[in-house]
Order: C-alpha cells, then structure tokens, then sequence
C-alpha cells in the first residue's frame, strides 16, 4: 500500500510533496494507518487530534494514544479538548455537525499559527460511499451525489482511492496498534445505520460494490462538468458586474427552460436556502429582497442585485468639526484648507480656477458657507438639494433615478451636510450653493 499511495502522490496530488501538512487524527485505524504512511514517505507531517469529550474515559484514552504516538514517531502533535455537547446546545447543532464546526475551525488556526500548507484527512472509498448514500436518502444534487472531494481547498484526502479492507490488510500486516471507537458499531447515528445495515445487503446484490459505485461516480462526475460549463456559459450572458455588484437580468433569465434550477446553479455558493422565495423574486416588487447569511440578492427593476451583507455603521451619522483632517469611520474622508492670498485681484482669481475641483472623488467648497460641526448620514425621504450645473433644486430620489441608480447603491451612498443642507452627495455631485465663487477666501477639500 505504501507504493500505491505513493504512485498515487506522485501522480494526482504532487503539490503534497515538500509541503508541511497537518493530519486529522483521531486514534482510529484509518488515521492510524494514514500517519504512518505519510511518515514513511518521509513527508513533513504533524497530528491535531480533537478530544469531544462525548465517551468519558474512553476519549480521554484517545486523546493520550496520538499524544504517545506522536511522541514515538517524533512528530509535533496538538490536542484540544471541546465541550461539544454544550456548543451544540448553545448553536442550535446536532451533535455531529458540532464537532464538524469545532474540529474545522481548529485545524485552520493550527495551520495559520504554524504555516502549514495541507490539512490532510483519512476518508478512503467506503466513506465516499457511504456519504453518497446519505446524501441520497436526504435529497440532494449533483453536488451531494459526487461525494467527498478529494481536494477542497487546502484539504485533501489521499487515501481516497484505497478500500476499508485495504486499510485492514495494511495495518494487520504492520502489526499496527490503534483505538476502537465503540460508538461506530452503534446504529445511533445515520452513518453508522448506512455502513452496517444498507451496504451489506447491497453487497450481497452486488459483490463488486465497490468497483461498479465509482464506475457510476465517475460518469456523474464527468455529468456534473458539463453542467458546470452550460451554468458558465448562461453566467456570462445573463450577469454583469458592477463594483461589488452582480446584476442578473430578469428577462433573459425567464427566457432560460427552468430558470428555478438555474438560479440556484448560479447562487449556490453564496449560501441561499430559501429556493422559492429567491425565484419568487423575479416577478415581486422592485425592493423585495431575500438573505442568506453573507449575501442579499434584491429585485430592482429589471434585475436581481446580488451584493455582500455589509456591516451597518453603528450610528445614523458622524459630526466632523473644524480641524479634522481625516475620518476612517463609516468612510474614509479627507479635509484640507486652503486660505486664499489678497496680494492681488488677477492672481487670487486664477489660484480659485486652479482649485475649483467637482469629481465624484474630490470636492473643494467655500469654507465660509458652511457651519461647524459637518454631518455626515444617510439620505432620508424628502431630501434635497441644487446640484451643481443644473438648474434649481431636485430632490435626492430624484436624482437617483435619473442617475440610474440601483437599490444598493441608493443605500450605500452617504450625505455631507452643514446645517442639514447637503453639500455633497458624495461620489456623485456637489451642491451649487457651496461651491467656490471669485469672492472665496478660505476653501476646504474633501476627498473620498
């Protein structure tokens, strides 16, 4: 098996090599087997072994079998010991999916204190059968029938391609020693019900399981790229990008033959769950919206906004006073004030025109028009303002509109005001009443 798993290294997953790598290990004869493995392939390995405290002594046993083991193999070896149970109560998790969360979250800091490259799992061929069969029976996709990855991400699973029974071989044949979890020949938990009910009798039907199963991955696997490349195809036509905004077009997206299997294609990974209520969207109201717990997606128009939840700032406006030079918080702004010379009449006026500045990042104002402290909020209904190079006022909606402004957008732009009259809608215009005449003496800048 070392010559196999090493051919298989070298062949799929050579970025392996010369890497620091952490391994899962939980004192079981998977894991065993595994650590032993990748120590005689001479890689640069450590242990993070998690102690859930869920069987008493028993995982405490665990727990100081990888530290006795790592101590022989002369291996750095972290341990942590978790109140699961209580995590999952406070999560509102099953006990299962707790320790997932738990375990995952420590192996990344582990490999962020210590800068390794690789957290390295032992889940092998009957694990990726067994998850098929859970997915299955809970109703899932493409993505849940083609299993466990063997990459994802910084974590990888080399002993994929390698059987239970060849595990069992191996570490029968080394003589190796490794902890027994009583709980797996429980049929408490699905996994376990699945491994020791379901796949014996498929077995029985089919001797050659095993074989015959990854025939059957493999042709969804291959089926699951075409939809990948139809889904990139259809992305690129029916959304655009703006900022930090993907727009998708309500009218070629209806055009499409189920646009409810599409839209959740193109926004799976941004953690939505309410399926119909994201399709919902395409004929409600411009302003309806739908969250998932990273991202918005909100009708406007004649598209659906997505965007990233941004965090609000904490109060509805910021007072800046006289003096201030610079604000980080809720945008970042700078101040400067130039004060005008009187030497003379000609000179004074072409110093203005150098300075007069109206860009959607750089303004400069008549400093005597405005009052101390400035505020700076968000637009509420009923604002207005004279923008400058129109005639008369116009109220802020307004302006959107005809500035074709999206929902979010809107939301996102921010007001600098004296007095409650706007000086700035920032980014985008500059109020008439305060911008720099002849008669200016003293001007202040604002920078975005």
């Amino acid at each position: 098996m070392k010559a196999e798993l090493k051919e298989h290294i070298d062949k799929n997953l050579p970025f392996l090599n010369h890497k620091k790598l952490l391994i899962a290990i939980s004192g079981g004869i998977d894991s065993v087997v595994l650590t032993r493995l990748m120590k005689k392939l001479n890689f640069d390995i450590s242990l993070a072994h998690c102690n859930f405290t869920l069987r008493g002594k028993e995982s405490n046993k665990d727990e100081q079998f990888v530290i006795d083991l790592g101590e022989k193999m002369q291996v750095p070896t972290y341990t942590i010991k978790f109140e699961t149970e209580k995590y999952a109560n406070e999560k509102g998790l099953s006990t299962q999916m707790a320790a997932r969360e738990l375990r995952y979250n420590w192996f990344d800091n582990i490999c962020k204190e210590q800068q390794i490259d690789y957290l390295i799992t032992a889940h092998h061929k009957d694990d990726v059968l067994e998850t098929f069969l859970i997915n299955l029976t809970r109703g899932t996709g493409l993505d849940g029938l083609t299993s466990i990855p063997e990459i994802n991400g910084n974590i990888v699973r080399p002993l994929l391609p390698f059987t239970q029974n060849e595990i069992l071989v191996y570490a029968a044949k080394n003589k190796l020693q490794w902890r027994e979890d009583k709980s797996n020949s429980s049929i408490k938990y699905v996994r376990n019900k699945i491994r020791h009910k379901v796949i014996p009798i498929l077995k029985e039907l089919n001797p050659s399981l095993l074989e015959t199963f990854y025939q059957t991955l493999n042709n969804l696997k291959a089926s699951q790229q075409i939809v990948k490349d139809r889904i990139q195809n259809v992305n690129d036509k029916v959304s655009t990008v703006h900022k930090t905004e993907t727009h998708f077009d309500i009218l070629k997206l209806k055009k499409l033959s189920d646009p409810k299997i599409y839209l959740y294609e193109l926004l799976k990974n941004y953690g939505f769950t309410e399926w119909d209520d994201v399709t919902n969207l395409l004929d409600a109201q411009s302003g309806k919206h739908v969250f998932s717990k990273t991202h918005r997606l909100v009708k406007d128009r004649d598209c659906l906004i997505l965007s990233k939840i941004s965090e609000k700032p904490k109060t509805p406006f910021t007072e800046i006073h006289k003096g201030t030079s610079q604000i980080s918080v809720p945008i970042n702004l700078t101040f400067e004030t130039i004060n005008i010379p009187f030497d003379n009449k000609n000179h004074q006026k072409k110093i203005i025109e150098e300075l007069v500045l109206n860009s959607p990042q750089t303004i400069t104002i008549d400093a005597d028009k405005i009052t101390f402290p400035l505020t700076l909020r968000k637009w509420q209904k009923g604002d207005f303002f004279y923008p400058i190079g129109l005639q008369g006022k116009k109220k802020v909606s307004k302006f959107f509109k005809d500035e074709k402004m999206s929902i979010l957008e809107k939301e996102n732009v921010w007001l600098l005001c004296s007095n409650n009259d706007i000086i700035w809608v920032i980014g985008q215009r500059l109020d008439e009443r305060f911008k720099i005449t002849e008669s200016t003496c003293s001007i202040l800048k604002v920078t975005l």
